[in-house]
């Protein structure tokens, strides 16, 4: 591996020249958020042909001519939503373009979770190191173990795209990887709907009625304290209390004070507000807050209907079949939304058009 340059950038100007006119790099983020809401830009590793830079964003008071002169370029990742929602939080903006090889490894054939370690064994067979996967990138100084990690972690994507790139032209599926890749630059990915943190409330998904009323405006509750006072969102209210809370229903603050592991400042500081969300949801009836219908035997025949149709298409391009369509997605057909990635572009001609007939349009 060619040796890194580390930048400070408080001074960016060599980084910022280096990218100057460079039409595509690699990149990767090392961040942090185990005590935060909002990830933590810790370091940014780039590759501009052979050259390798780690960039420290830590001390930087403005990032801003760092992000134009970074983000002009189309840019190479190995799995890059992680990595494009911190730069959003950071930056507020995207590249124009971008190449995932994950998902260009799984039009191949691999793995549709592929990791980057695993993929350049199997492109390259080199060996990349793994003994900093837990480090803490928010500490200073970085060990130079430390970030002749990070560099590694791009040092093989362009290769990595070039040769994947030979392969997929080679069988006619380059057009695929661009498609799947370029809808990681889909801003909506990035941003939670109103009424849908609840489905980040593990076992909230089989709640029902004015319990399901109330999760939905819990967990929205918790989303902005989250979102506001930068905590993770455990910290406001764990998921298990958050779920006691609207099964139970408490209509006083000492009914709420009973609530199992209810943390006494919830309590003291936020009462008031979660009793008249419970009080709120007693007297809404909003159907987009229903939870999801258990199927019943008609659309279970369905759903394996369509699963055979797509493990049998997918057998025949030699991918996995949740590349073409996970369940999910299947079921969610199946409740009417055609708004789904297997029902447009390469996928709609291979297997959605199928689907859509077994549906019935």
């Amino acid at each position: 591996m060619a040796e890194h340059r580390y930048i400070d950038l408080a001074q960016p100007q060599a980084a910022c020249d280096a990218l100057t006119g460079a039409a595509q790099i690699g990149v990767d983020t090392e961040f942090m958020r185990e005590k935060t809401y909002y990830a933590q830009l810790c370091l940014v590793q780039f590759s501009i042909g052979e050259e390798l830079w780690c960039a420290d964003p830590l001390a930087a008071e403005n990032l801003d001519a760092f992000w134009d002169a970074i983000l002009a370029p189309d840019w190479v990742l190995h799995s890059g939503r992680q990595d494009f929602e911190v730069v959003i939080q950071s930056s507020g903006r995207l590249p124009a373009g971008v190449f995932d090889t994950q998902v260009a490894a799984a039009l191949l054939g691999h793995a549709p979770q592929m990791g980057y370690a695993n993929l350049v064994n199997e492109l390259f067979d080199v060996q990349l190191e793994k003994s900093h996967t837990r480090a803490d990138w928010s500490r200073r100084p970085l060990s130079a173990a430390e970030l002749r990690y990070a560099a590694e972690d791009v040092a093989w994507l362009l290769p990595a795209c070039e040769e994947l790139t030979k392969r997929l032209d080679a069988v006619g599926r380059l057009g695929w990887a661009e498609q799947d890749s370029a809808e990681l630059l889909d801003r909506s990915l990035y941003e939670m709907a109103p009424g849908t943190a609840v489905d980040r409330v593990k076992g909230a998904r089989n709640l029902q009625g004015r319990a399901r009323r109330a999760a939905v405006r819990l967990a929205d509750w918790r989303e902005r304290r989250a979102e506001h006072s930068d905590k993770p969102r455990q910290w406001i209210l764990r998921d298990a209390v958050l779920l006691d809370i609207a099964i139970n229903n408490p209509s006083t603050v000492a009914a709420l004070g009973r609530i199992n592991n209810i943390q006494s400042g919830v309590v003291r500081h936020s009462g008031d507000d979660l009793l008249a969300i419970l009080r709120e949801a007693e007297q809404a009836d909003d159907e987009h807050y229903v939870a999801p219908v258990r199927p019943d035997d008609a659309q279970k025949a369905l759903l394996k209907a369509l699963q055979k149709k797509v493990a049998a298409r997918a057998k025949e391009l030699g991918i996995a079949a949740e590349v073409l369509a996970p369940r999910r997605e299947l079921s969610a057909a199946i409740d009417g939304n055609r708004q789904l990635r297997v029902l447009r572009g390469w996928r709609q001609e291979l297997v959605g058009d199928d689907l859509l007939e077994l549906l019935g349009g």
